[in-house]
């Protein structure tokens, strides 16, 4: 499990699988919520996670796949794409600063 504080976060990536629905639809209000914090949000396959990543978001049942891809990364792992407790941690942490784990 890695560690990082919000202030240090620059890049939050939206991994999916197959789909572009709705982990785009999250990317999207992802950047509307961090653009004031100078974060950059992509979006990219699970398989394709850049090394420059700080944050990465995905479905819980993509975690594990995540980890493989981007192993010292923080993986945030989420139950729905828009509205999750998961998605407001990292909102947090990168608005208000703080410790985020995944």
């Amino acid at each position: 499990m890695s560690t990082i504080n919000g202030t240090e976060i620059k890049k939050v990536v939206v991994a999916c699988d197959a789909g572009m629905g709705s982990s785009v639809m999250l990317a999207s209000q992802l950047r509307r919520q961090l653009a004031k914090n100078a974060v950059t949000v992509e979006h990219t396959p699970v398989n394709s996670i850049p090394a420059d990543a700080d944050v990465v978001i995905c479905h819980q049942g993509l975690a594990a796949r995540a980890r493989v891809s981007a192993p010292d990364t923080v993986i945030v792992p989420i139950q729905v794409f828009i509205g999750d407790p998961g998605v407001t941690r990292v909102v947090n942490a990168v608005q208000r600063g703080g410790e985020l784990s995944g």
